[in-house]
């Protein structure tokens, strides 16, 4: 008898290369090493036709009863819709990744405010928050019960029920397939051959870790019109305020160097026998580079390139360290790309409001850095745009002024950041309705009496 199958659908981008889904894929592996269930992710972009996703969905069930997670969904409303249909329909409908939890749950108070976002339990059966493999005693149940299940979320007799979540545990982290991702073609799914993954080290970031209480000032304008007020709202935050994971993480968990070098063991490899590039998920990974490149040269494995993801001020704070790693990839043969700062801002007022931690000189002096080392490890080392980085830029926002913008539109003058730093297109502010930012909009429309949009689980403030 052939395995039961099971699907976990997933947001993505098919305007970037073939790259992986490190939580759904890790998910769909966990899923397969644990229990009888044969688990692929299907991969959806925008604009995509329901009819052939639906087919691909039962292609990959293949007759099976319809089980199919969600994970990694980037708030899009198209693929909380499909979810609803599946629903309907008579599948079992799973609400996974990062904010699962609060987006099952719905915006605060929305019971009492009928234009706050009222949740997606009309879209999945349950929600399961924390590790995957809490999936597995569901999965291999004969009866299909989840109400006792660790981690899961559920509406039931007019309430909502949350059961413990599970500690992160490493073990289940260190093995990932990758060949389990499949795009929707018209004949089928079709797979997606990745090259560039990610391995994860930190789950969570520091920042995020720490609370503190910032003053947001009152938007310059709201619906697109002068607020015309000034003033500010004082909220707590844990990291930055526009953080739609920082809530839901803080810092959980380190994973051991053995674990991390067993996933880069498992990347596939390109055609001259290296391993795809990859993205060392870890907010501050300069003090660890230099220790990850020596056991992977001692463990005799042929990587091409690394990613790396920081703030600007760990940028600037971890230069030495980043000196020191470098001189060692300049030795192995290895790119180190600098693929993810997150400047977010160039004006101090769009910095302070996002509780960013530090001012544009620090982002300037960021750049300034990663110019210098280009310079020095031509080989070895790359940070712009035509690199493939992709840097943290976020505009328009609530408080775009005269003043912000000509100070924004100074330091990208005086500093050249058109020309290496800033990405084609900026990134708008988005508010998720449980990022911190949330607490600011919704005490603003109190104070204030106004009422703002809510795009499914995001605020419109534009």
């Amino acid at each position: 008898m052939s395995a039961s199958k099971m699907v976990i659908v997933s947001n993505y981008s098919y305007e970037q290369d073939n790259y992986s889904l490190l939580g759904p894929q890790t998910a769909a592996t966990i899923v397969e090493d644990n229990t009888d269930y044969e688990c692929n992710v299907l991969a959806i972009g925008r604009d995509f036709d329901k009819k052939l996703a639906k087919a691909c969905i039962a292609k990959l069930l293949d007759g099976s009863k319809p089980i199919v997670g969600f994970g990694h969904l980037a708030e899009r409303r198209d693929l909380y819709d499909l979810a609803r249909e599946l629903k309907e329909e008579g599948a079992v409908t799973i609400l996974g990744g990062p904010q699962s939890n609060v987006n099952f749950l719905g915006e605060v108070d929305w019971q009492q405010y009928d234009h706050r976002f009222h949740g997606l339990k009309d879209a999945f059966t349950f929600a399961i928050h924390g590790p995957a493999e809490q999936l597995i005693p569901f999965l291999n149940s004969d009866d299909g019960q989840y109400q006792q299940v660790n981690g899961v979320l559920y509406w039931a007799n007019g309430e909502y029920i949350v059961n413990p979540e599970n500690k992160w545990d490493e073990a289940n982290l260190k093995r990932i397939r990758w060949d389990n991702i499949y795009g929707i073609g018209a004949d089928g799914p079709e797979p997606i051959k990745v090259n560039s993954v990610q391995v994860l080290h930190q789950l969570g970031c520091p920042y995020a870790a720490k609370k503190t209480q910032v003053a947001v000032d009152y938007p310059t304008n709201v619906h697109n019109k002068p607020f015309g007020k000034t003033g500010s709202i004082t909220i707590d935050t844990c990291g930055c305020s526009f953080c739609d994971v920082a809530r839901d993480k803080g810092l959980a968990i380190r994973l051991s160097m053995d674990a991390v070098l067993e996933q880069i063991a498992n990347i596939p490899e390109n055609d001259d026998g290296k391993k795809v590039p990859f993205e060392l998920i870890n907010e501050n990974p300069f003090p660890v580079l230099r220790e990850l490149l020596e056991n992977i040269r001692a463990r005799g494995l042929d990587i091409s390139q690394i990613n790396l993801v920081a703030r600007a001020d760990w940028l600037v704070k971890g230069e030495e360290k980043l000196r020191d790693g470098l001189s060692l990839a300049q030795s192995m043969d290895v790119r180190v790309l600098m693929s993810g700062v997150g400047f977010e801002s160039f004006s101090d007022t769009i910095l302070r409001n996002l509780n960013k931690g530090y001012t544009s000189k620090t982002n300037i002096e960021a750049v300034q850095l990663m110019r210098k080392l280009k310079g020095e490890y031509p080989d070895s080392f790359a940070y712009a745009s035509s690199d493939g980085a992709i840097h943290g830029f976020i505009h328009p926002t609530p408080w775009d002024s005269a003043d912000t913008k000509r100070d924004m539109y100074r330091n990208i003058a005086i500093y050249g950041l058109d020309k290496d730093i800033l990405p084609s297109t900026s990134v708008p502010l988005i508010i998720h309705h449980a990022c911190w930012l949330a607490d600011w909009i919704r005490a603003l429309e109190l104070k204030e009496g106004i009422t703002l949009n809510r795009s499914g689980s995001l605020i419109e403030w534009w």
